[in-house]
């Protein structure tokens, strides 16, 4: 039986690694064996721990315990980390998710070892290299042996990089293979949304009406890192949820709460007021962030994740930053782009609120991505062996 190991670190690497798994499990059980790392990237039980209970992944073989921290020092310590497991388990491949510190640690770590690196959410740019994501994705895309773009627009920036999409096994890091594959998380969204229907609570226990509230996601370093942005963000929900009559959720990330506790006398007022306008709850688990992202009436995150969870439920976006790898949802306008400026977030809402998208095409594949690549991961392993 091969091995494949597969790393994470942070919340959207659990959902999409719960797709990888499951079609493991359905498929190629006594034929691949996952070895599941976990970098402790995000250490919060809210963030991590409650994600393996609810998508039935398996506990962890290994922890890092890594935590928070500057990012040459967490990646670096995720480096040592991941290369002793993999001179332990001399795994066939490497499946690495995303964006993260985890992702850019993992490929660094198997490429030096020539331990094939397989990208799910490859080719994905915002073409901003100031955000740490940006270096990240690159870095990785260009270690992988296997990359695999959820979006036509994705495949398309590979091509554009050099990446041959005519390519043809076996593959290796110099001769790596790039497919088109739909996105694990609507494989998710379609697998996961009517239980959590039925297990949540959250909205009793937060006194809810469908559409009768905004969501909100907040936790991207250039959101985070200067309280001045943070509190203006704040302040626009403050005025559009008293426009709309109805109050802004935010679900707060730990590195949210933790600028917000710094600056006493601005951004923590947030926290101390938190009224019927802005309502702000600790993290939530995947279940109860699809019947929040289900039941309410519009989005503003400057989560990729969150952006196309809201597409996939049919909700109109408002997207916290200045560009998003996440091109074709702006392009249906479903979602719109409002950076972190007070007045653009509200024109934004305004905006969409009098003009609600109408259309969501099927531009995320139809739910099978995750059996699709599995499929090229045991070729891959067969070719190696």
């Amino acid at each position: 039986m091969k091995k494949i190991v597969t790393v994470v670190g942070a919340r959207p690497q659990f959902i999409k690694a719960a797709a990888i798994s499951r079609a493991f499990k359905e498929s190629w059980e006594g034929v691949i064996e996952e070895i599941l790392v976990h970098t402790g990237q995000h250490y919060d039980d809210n963030m991590s721990d409650i994600f393996f209970k609810e998508l039935g992944l398996p506990r962890p073989a290994y922890n890092l315990g890594v935590g928070s921290g500057a990012h040459g020092k967490q990646t670096a310590a995720m480096i040592e980390g991941i290369e002793k497991i993999l001179l332990e388990t001399d795994p066939a491949a490497v499946i690495l998710y995303g964006d993260t510190n985890s992702t850019l640690a993992g490929s660094v770590a198997a490429s030096k070892l020539k331990t094939p690196v397989i990208h799910i959410e490859a080719g994905l740019r915002s073409f901003n290299k100031s955000m740490p994501e940006e270096i990240n994705r690159i870095v990785c895309d260009h270690c992988s042996t296997l990359l695999f773009s959820p979006t036509p627009t994705g495949f398309n920036n590979l091509i554009k990089e050099g990446f041959d999409p005519n390519t043809k096994p076996p593959f290796n890091i110099d001769h790596p293979g790039i497919f088109h594959c739909g996105d694990v998380m609507y494989d998710n969204c379609l697998y996961y949304s009517a239980r959590a229907e039925i297990d949540s609570m959250i909205l009793d226990t937060l006194d809810l009406e469908p559409e009768s509230f905004l969501l909100a996601t907040i936790h991207r370093d250039n959101n985070t890192a200067h309280t001045a942005t943070l509190s203006g963000i704040f302040d626009a929900f403050e005025q559009i949820a008293k426009a709309a009559k109805m109050p802004v959720v935010i679900p707060l990330h730990p590195r949210t709460l933790k600028v917000l506790n710094k600056d006493s006398e601005n951004t923590s007022k947030w926290l101390q007021s938190n009224g019927p306008n802005v309502r702000i709850i600790e993290p939530v688990s995947y279940f109860d962030m699809l019947v929040l992202e289900k039941n309410c009436s519009m989005v503003f995150t400057d989560s990729g994740g969150v952006q196309k969870e809201a597409y996939f439920f049919r909700k109109p976006c408002i997207i916290l930053r200045n560009e998003t790898e996440w091109t074709e949802i702006v392009d249906t306008g479903s979602a719109r782009i409002a950076g972190t400026a007070p007045e653009d977030i509200i024109s934004a809402w305004r905006r969409l609120s009098d003009s609600p998208p109408l259309q969501f095409p099927a531009i995320f594949g139809q739910g099978d991505a995750a059996q699709y690549i599995c499929k090229e991961i045991n070729q891959l392993i067969d070719c190696k062996g």
